[in-house]
C-alpha cells in the first residue's frame, strides 16, 4: 500500500511541476569555427516546452492511484 501512496504523490508533484513550470531552458556550448589553434565557441539556448495536457494527465493519474490505494486499504 505504501508503494501506491508514494507513486500517487510522485505523480501529483510531477503534474503540479509541469503545470507550474511548463518550459525549461538549458545552454550548450558549440564550436562554430576552428582555424588551426584558434577556435570560436558559441553558446546556444535550447527551450523544451511541456503541453499543459501532460500536467493534467499526471495530476489525474495521481488522483486515480491515490483513490485506488485508499479503496483497496478498506478491504
Amino acid at each position: 500500500m505504501k508503494t501506491l501512496n508514494i507513486v500517487a504523490i510522485v505523480l501529483l508533484l510531477a503534474g503540479a511541476a509541469v503545470l507550474g513550470y511548463n518550459r525549461f531552458s538549458y545552454t550548450t556550448t558549440e564550436e562554430v569555427l576552428k582555424i588551426g589553434p584558434i577556435t570560436a565557441n558559441a553558446e546556444r539556448t535550447h527551450t523544451v516546452s511541456f503541453p499543459p495536457l501532460l500536467g493534467w494527465l499526471l495530476l489525474g493519474g495521481g488522483v486515480a492511484v491515490l483513490a485506488y490505494a485508499m479503496m483497496s486499504r478498506k478491504d
